[in-house]
């Protein structure tokens, strides 16, 4: 068999089939989040996931679309151009980069509420492309080859933790001021999740590289960036708490905001 052509079926190219109902349901969902952050006073939170929001679509749209060109956007079976591109890259980047940001800050904070955060996350993510079934077929499909960049997103997972470890030897095991699995975990666990719930619901199609673009890009594409969050994370929480009030240690009563 062609070896070219064993490479291409087994290339991640991670794809997403869905409709227009999907993008208006997920917008609405994001809506009520928002919403629910802003009541509960959870204003770091909703600061670092719009800017997770914004991260993604510099991403997604500048690197992927315009400087690697990996990127790809059809409507209708239409190749679109960048300002069709821009606007489906701008809701998908908003949505995951918000969601995921979000799932990793409570989680690295372990907010009080964090079960109920993460829950409506998951839960969305896995009953949405359900309900969107009602707005009929996909009519939508987004793919991205990974070849051209994840080499060196190899290599910056291994520099950015590599220099996280050293900082923690650096100290006693007492003293250390983050558990490196349980970050790692967290980094894993919220592209897996979404990742998962794109396959078994058929946004992903499945075939013969699907398990591999699973388990590699959860390993792989939040992870890298996890040591330079926790560091924002640290560094922001020395100067604010979640209600964006002065740093302070709070007590038993102020922490359920």
């Amino acid at each position: 068999m062609d070896i070219n052509l064993l490479a291409a079926e087994s290339a991640i190219v991670p794809t997403r089939n869905l409709n227009l109902l999907y993008i208006i349901l997920d917008c609405i969902f994001l809506a009520v989040y928002i919403a629910l952050l802003i009541w509960k006073k959870r204003y770091s939170t909703l600061i670092f996931a719009l800017f997770g929001g914004v991260l993604y679509t510099i991403v997604d749209f500048g690197g992927f679309y315009l400087l690697s060109h990996t990127r790809t956007v059809y409507i209708n079976g239409e190749l679109q151009g960048a300002m069709g591109t821009f606007w489906v890259l701008l809701w998908m980047s908003m949505s995951y980069g918000f969601t995921n940001f979000a799932f990793i800050w409570v989680l690295i904070g372990k907010d009080s509420y964090a079960k109920y955060w993460i829950f409506l996350i998951l839960m969305w993510w896995m009953i949405c492309p359900s309900i969107s079934e009602l707005g009929g077929g996909a009519t939508i499909t987004t793919s991205r080859t990974t070849g051209a960049y994840h080499g060196w997103m190899g290599v910056a997972l291994v520099i950015s933790y590599l220099i996280l470890i050293i900082l923690l030897m650096r100290k006693s095991p007492k003293e250390a001021f983050v558990n490196v699995l349980y970050l790692c975990l967290i980094g894993f666990a919220v592209q897996f999740g979404w990742e998962f719930s794109l396959l078994v619901n058929g946004i992903r199609p499945m075939n013969e590289a699907s398990i591999r673009t699973l388990i590699v890009n959860s390993c792989l594409e939040t992870n890298l960036g996890m040591p330079l969050i926790y560091c924002i994370f640290y560094f922001w929480r020395k100067r604010f708490n979640e209600d964006m009030s002065p740093a302070r240690k709070l007590g038993a009563a102020e922490a359920e905001v």
